[in-house]
């Protein structure tokens, strides 16, 4: 039986997948499939983004190599940047709970 960590890393690359073969080119996201994989898997993120522009400037500063696409490993630069804010809000969390 595989580990939660294992489980994790595997639905991240399915999710990442599902959403990547949408338009027939499959490894990489486009905008259009980008703005959905976050429409669906990411919409309490979005509900906190305010700049209706928000998805555009994401996928600016994910595609690292400039390509118009984002690959695997510039996807997760994203779910890494927003785990790194989560469980910053959720020691805070866990400081006013404590106290």
């Amino acid at each position: 039986m595989p580990s939660d960590l294992e489980t994790a890393m595997e639905l991240l690359i399915v999710v990442f997948h599902r959403y990547a073969s949408a338009d027939g080119r499959a490894g990489t996201l486009s905008r259009r499939e980008l703005r959905q994989l976050m429409e669906n898997e990411l919409a309490n993120f979005l509900k906190s983004q305010k700049d209706p522009g928000a998805i555009d400037k994401i996928m600016k500063d994910l595609d690292a190599n400039g390509d118009g696409q984002v690959d695997f490993e510039e996807f997760v630069a994203l779910v890494v940047g927003l785990s790194v804010a989560c469980e910053q809000c959720y020691k805070l969390a866990g400081k006013k709970i404590n106290k």
